[in-house]
């Protein structure tokens, strides 16, 4: 049983309250050093001119559209931008890699295209096991392209294979917390750069 079934209540308002208690505390353990190095990484491709691609699945490519939105064009950043992509973007070409080549293959394809030594690869996923982002990650390993892993439940596969990452701990199974604390990375990533590309454009950028 994980935390979720655990503290279900007929009562809606009662489990709204231990809903979000449990996310507070989900929150609250995440490793904020993981968050820093993360900031550091995307500002270092900014500074570089790298690509820093997306990927995920359902809700996961969600957050991926989402993060990609928010770091190319939230930061309102023009002279030296955030040059980030989601791959689960374009319909026509995940739909088509994955009815000629199979549903493993849509993200690393992509990258076989768009991707170049010291792009970055950040990959969304509560269980860390998803075989098209496993596949994407192998690829980026050997070409030299940064990879990122922002996982959740236990980490899975994808914890262990990337460079770095941000680890949400909870129970297996448990996607809306995971999901929602993912998208918090998001936006607190986002407030962050976007004060930072403010101050560093008004100083030397």
């Amino acid at each position: 049983m994980n935390n979720i079934d655990r503290f279900f209540d007929t009562d809606a308002a009662v489990f709204a309250t231990r809903y979000i208690d449990y996310l507070s505390s989900v929150l609250g353990g995440i490793d904020v050093g993981e968050i820093k190095r993360f900031i550091d990484t995307l500002l270092d491709a900014r500074e570089r001119g790298a690509i820093v691609f997306f990927i995920g699945n359902g809700g996961s490519a969600a957050t991926a559209s989402h993060f990609a939105n928010d770091l190319g064009y939230g930061t309102d950043s023009y002279n030296k931008p955030f040059r980030a992509i989601s791959l689960t973007d374009n319909q026509a070409v995940v739909t088509a890699l994955a009815n000629d080549n199979g549903y493993d293959e849509i993200f690393v394809r992509q990258l076989r295209v768009l991707g170049k030594p010291g792009d970055v690869l950040v990959a969304i996923s509560a269980s860390g096991n998803s075989p098209n982002l496993i596949r994407a990650m192998e690829h980026a390993a050997r070409v030299d392209i940064r990879t990122v892993a922002i996982t959740a439940f236990d980490g899975g596969r994808m914890k262990q294979m990337a460079e770095q990452g941000i680890h949400v701990a909870t129970a297996a199974k448990e996607y809306g917390p995971a999901e929602d604390a993912h998208m918090v990375l998001d936006h607190l990533i986002g407030a962050y750069l976007i004060r930072m590309v403010k101050q560093r454009s008004g100083s030397n950028d």
